[in-house]
C-alpha cells in the first residue's frame, strides 16, 4: 500500500471515529412516523460492527503513536505538515484534490492530523532507512524517462453544441467580453463551465486530438476560432505553457531518495506499531478484549508448544 493509500484509509477511519463520537449523547437519533431509534440502540449496533472494530484500533494506534513522540522528543513542525501536504496535492491536478476531500467529506485538519501520524513514524523508523548515492543513480538510470517532464499547457474553453453558438461566443470574446462569464452562461462542460471554463494544466495527449492540437500550437492570451471534437464546439484560450524538461540525476535526487526511502519503510511500519502495542498495557471493554491481547497470552501458544517437540514423529 502507498503512503497516499495508508494516508486515506486512515483519514476514512478519522472520519468514521468522528461520526460514532457524536453519538456520545443521549436521546434519539431519528424518529419513523413518531416512533424514535435510541443514541443507546443505534450506539449498540455501530459498537458490533466492524467499523467500530476498525476505528478503535485505529484510535488506539493514534494514541501509541503519540506518546512514543513525546518520549523520544520527536517533534513535527507546521511547515513539515505543510510541506508533505502540497507534496501530496501534486497527485490531484485540476481542482481534484479538493473535490476528493468532498467525496470523503473530510476537512483540510483530517488530512493534517494524518499526515502528523505520518511524519512522526518516518523520523521513528529513519534509523532503520539507509539511501545511498549508488542506490539512487541505479535507480535513475533504470528509470529516466519517468522524471522527465513533459511539456504543458494551461488552458480554458467553453464547449458548445452548434457553430452557429460558438461563432458567436467567439466574437463576443475577441470583442472584450468577460470569458468566465460566456463560459457560465454558454459552456455545456459540467466540469468547467462554473469555473468560468478553466481546464488547468494539461500534457500532450490528455484532451482529444482536435483539442490538444489547437491547445499546444495557440500563444498565449490568444483565443481561438471553433475547435470541433466529439463533444461539440470549443473555443478555447491558453493561459500560459511550460516547456518539456529533461531529467538530471541532481534534479531527479530528492525525489527518486522519497521514494527508495517509502520503498525501505513500508515494511517496517506494521512490525514497529506491533511492538509498540506488546509493550503497551491497553484495557478495553470486554467486547473489544480479543482486538488487544495481553502479551503473556500472545506468548502462550510459543509456551504450549514445547512438549510437542518430545512427540514421536509420525511413521510413513
Amino acid at each position: 500500500m502507498s503512503k497516499a493509500q495508508r494516508m486515506f484509509a486512515g483519514l476514512a477511519l478519522l472520519l468514521a471515529a468522528t461520526m460514532l463520537a457524536a453519538c456520545a449523547s443521549g436521546g434519539s437519533v431519528a424518529t419513523v412516523n413518531g416512533q424514535p431509534i435510541s443514541r443507546a440502540d443505534f450506539e449498540k449496533k455501530l459498537e458490533s460492527s466492524p467499523v467500530a472494530r476498525n476505528v478503535l484500533q485505529q484510535m488506539v494506534q493514534e494514541a501509541l503513536i503519540a506518546q512514543y513522540a513525546k518520549n523520544n522528543n520527536i517533534t513535527v513542525s507546521d511547515a513539515e505538515i505543510d510541506q508533505r501536504e502540497s507534496d501530496l496535492k501534486q497527485n490531484f491536478p485540476n481542482g481534484s484534490w479538493d473535490e476528493m476531500l468532498k467525496a470523503r467529506n473530510l476537512s483540510e485538519n483530517d488530512v493534517k492530523t494524518a499526515l502528523r501520524e505520518q511524519i512522526i513514524l518516518d523520523k521513528a523508523l529513519a534509523k532503520d532507512v539507509t539511501i545511498t548515492p549508488a542506490q539512487v543513480k541505479q535507480y535513475f538510470d533504470k528509470n529516466h524517462a519517468a522524471f522527465d517532464k513533459p511539456e504543458q499547457v494551461q488552458a480554458r474553453h467553453i464547449l458548445v453544441s452548434d457553430l452557429a453558438t460558438a461563432n458567436k461566443v467567439e466574437a463576443d470574446l475577441k470583442s472584450g467580453k468577460n470569458f468566465a462569464d460566456l463560459a457560465k452562461q454558454y459552456s455545456t462542460d459540467p466540469g468547467s463551465k462554473d469555473k468560468g471554463g478553466e481546464l488547468g494544466w494539461f500534457r500532450r495527449g490528455q484532451m482529444v486530438p482536435a483539442f490538444d492540437k489547437v491547445a499546444f500550437s495557440l500563444p498565449v492570451n490568444a483565443i481561438s476560432q471553433p475547435v470541433k471534437s466529439p463533444f461539440g464546439y470549443h473555443i478555447i484560450q491558453v493561459e500560459g505553457k511550460q516547456p518539456g524538461q529533461t531529467a538530471t540525476l541532481a534534479n531527479s535526487t530528492p525525489r527518486i531518495t522519497e521514494m527508495l526511502r517509502q520503498q525501505q519503510e513500508a515494511p517496517l511500519i506494521q512490525p514497529f506499531l506491533q511492538g509498540l502495542q506488546q509493550k503497551a498495557t491497553i484495557t478495553t471493554d470486554p467486547r473489544f478484549q480479543d482486538l488487544f491481547p495481553s502479551p503473556a497470552a500472545s506468548a502462550a501458544p510459543a509456551e504450549s508448544a514445547a512438549p510437542a517437540a518430545a512427540s514421536p514423529a509420525p511413521t510413513k
